[in-house]
């Protein structure tokens, strides 16, 4: 018995001697391999304690922000009518276009002189601009179909940087400028029933009116014909004016131009729509291609290239406010030169 147990105390302590040297052979081993593997990089991991997204940071906190409704601006949607809006069917008007203009010829331009004049539509002749009726097609303003030409690919908006038309403006900065500079105030929401929690904030951000555009600019070029013995005006461009306001917003310091327009390109969109006529809202009604091309409208020259080897404006020349007639009075004078130039070419 005692033998037996001699035996059994031999074999366990011969196991055990086994297990430990096959320990100490893999630990040697395993000291000969670096610890972590270098040949690629450890990414470091990030804990974010705040659970949120840097992008999406609110400053606000979890109250909701939304942008407050705009109206009366330019992004207000016209609804079209489900009927004919009329006893007779106005299909004629839509696939109006205009008539394509005579070719003149270099060397058939005896003379010719450029001309800066702007167009008030406060003036009583010039209301017709100012038409707010809505139709089918948008808004009967003039400044709107401005823009909604430009928003529908119609027609391309340039830089005012310049008026030789250099710089086509994308929809962000034509956007901007529609906006009024796109200022923006956040203003907060309270609660009704408690005064000190806010409910949301809203931010209401600066929109340009129609109305506030009292003044277009237009480019045209006058043209003596030698092979028709006629003088021809040609318009180039389109500008509506922004106009700047003194600090107690009582007195006008000047008007600068939004953006420029082609008016060769704007032509198949003005012939689509009418104007505004008080006496007669039937077949009478001309188009606002028709209205340009008639010259049925009032302005005033504020530059030309006549005698005026500095390109300046008349405004320049005549820079303080009670100066106001006398740009008058030399816009007149250059529209009797010019005029002056045809009527000496003949003999009575």
């Amino acid at each position: 018995m005692r033998k037996q147990q001699v035996k059994w105390i031999l074999l366990v302590a011969v196991s055990t001697g086994t297990m430990l040297s096959a320990n100490a052979q893999r630990g040697g081993r395993n000291r000969n391999k670096p610890a972590t593997d270098t040949s690629k990089p450890v990414q470091p991991t990030v804990i974010n304690n705040n659970n949120q997204n840097p992008t999406n940071f609110n400053p606000y906190g979890n109250t909701p922000i939304e942008k407050a409704p705009v109206a009366g601006g330019f992004n207000d949607t016209i609804k079209r009518s489900l009927r004919n809006d009329a006893i007779y069917d106005k299909v004629s008007i839509k696939d109006r276009t205009p008539l394509p203009y005579e070719n003149i010829r270099l060397d058939d331009a005896l003379y010719t002189e450029r001309v800066w004049r702007e167009i008030d539509i406060r003036e009583k002749m010039n209301m017709v601009f100012r038409y707010k009726a809505e139709d089918d097609n948008g808004d009967q303003r003039f400044i709107n179909i401005l823009v909604n030409a430009i928003r529908q690919g119609k027609v391309t908006a340039f830089d005012p940087v310049d008026d030789r038309f250099t710089t086509p403006l994308d929809s962000i900065h034509f956007e901007s400028a529609m906006t009024g500079g796109n200022t923006c105030d956040t203003q907060p929401v309270f609660n009704l029933l408690d005064p000190t929690k806010i409910d949301k904030y809203v931010v209401n951000c600066d929109v340009l009116n129609p109305d506030a555009i009292v003044k277009f600019r237009i480019k045209e070029d006058w043209v003596f014909d030698r092979e028709s013995s006629r003088m021809i005006c040609r318009i180039i461009g389109i500008a509506p004016m922004k106009t700047l306001m003194s600090v107690d917003k009582k007195t006008e310091r000047q008007a600068i131009p939004l953006f420029w327009v082609y008016y060769p390109d704007l032509r198949p969109t003005l012939v689509k729509y009418e104007v505004y006529n008080p006496k007669n809202m039937g077949q009478s009604r001309m188009t606002w291609e028709e209205l340009f091309e008639s010259r049925m409208f009032s302005s005033y020259i504020v530059k030309t290239t006549l005698d005026n080897p500095q390109n300046k404006f008349i405004r320049q020349f005549y820079p303080k406010d009670d100066q106001g007639i006398l740009r008058l009075l030399e816009g007149d004078n250059i529209k009797d030169k010019i005029f002056n130039y045809e009527q000496d070419l003949w003999s009575y």
